[in-house]
C-alpha cells in the first residue's frame, strides 16, 4: 500500500509539473507515509511513560480492511495546504479508534481538535500557496489523477514518536496496540 500510495502522489508530482506548478511542496518521503489516528504533540520524557501506560491495553476496535483511494487537499477550497489519499473502507473503524484513544488520553489533558477526525494519508505540504490561476487546474489534478493504494488488514496501532529536522521527519515505533 505504501508503494502504490508513494506512486500515486509521484503521478500527482507530475500532474502539477504539467500544469507549471510544483514549488513550495514538501512532499512525504515514502518512508514516512502513515495514518494518524490522534496526533499527541510535544510530550515530556516524564509524561511519556504515563501515556505509553494508558495506550497499552489492546483497543476495542476489531480487525478491519483500510482500502485507500482518491485524492484531496486540505482545506477544500482555496489555495491547498495539504495533499492527500483519502480512506474509501475503515472510515468508521477509524473514528472509533480515534475516539477511543481520545477519551483514554482525556484524563492527561490531551485535547482533540474542534473539527471532526478525518482519516487520511498525508502525501505532501503546501509550504507556498499557489497563486490564484493555478487553483482550478490543481483540483482538477486531484480528481483526475489516478490514485488507489489497494486494501490491507489492520490489527493493531502502532504509537510513533516523531522527531523533526531540516531534513524532515523521523518516526520511531514506541508501541505497537493490538486490536481486539
Amino acid at each position: 500500500m505504501r508503494r502504490a500510495a508513494a506512486a500515486a502522489g509521484e503521478r500527482l508530482r507530475a500532474a502539477l509539473r504539467s500544469n507549471g506548478w510544483d514549488h513550495g511542496i514538501r512532499w512525504v518521503p515514502d518512508e514516512n507515509l502513515h495514518l494518524t489516528v490522534w496526533f499527541l504533540g510535544e510530550v515530556s520524557d516524564a509524561r511519556a511513560q504515563a501515556v505509553l501506560d494508558v495506550l497499552r491495553p489492546p483497543v476495542q476496535e476489531a480487525a478491519f480492511t483500510l482500502h485507500l483511494a482518491g485524492l484531496g487537499a486540505f482545506p477544500p477550497s482555496g489555495p491547498p495546504r495539504v495533499f492527500w489519499m483519502g480512506v474509501a473502507r475503515g472510515r468508521e473503524e477509524l473514528s472509533r479508534l480515534h475516539d477511543e484513544v481520545g477519551a483514554r488520553l482525556a484524563p492527561w489533558g490531551f485535547q482533540g481538535e474542534a473539527r471532526a477526525y478525518s482519516a487520511h494519508l498525508t502525501l505532501a505540504r503546501v509550504k507556498e500557496p499557489p497563486p490564484p490561476s493555478v487553483r482550478a487546474s490543481i483540483r482538477e489534478a486531484l480528481r483526475a489523477a489516478e490514485a488507489d493504494a489497494g486494501e490491507c488488514r489492520i490489527t493493531a496501532l502502532t504509537v510513533f514518536r516523531s522527531r523533526t529536522s531540516p531534513r524532515g521527519a523521523a518516526y520511531e515505533p514506541l508501541l505497537r496496540v493490538p486490536l481486539t
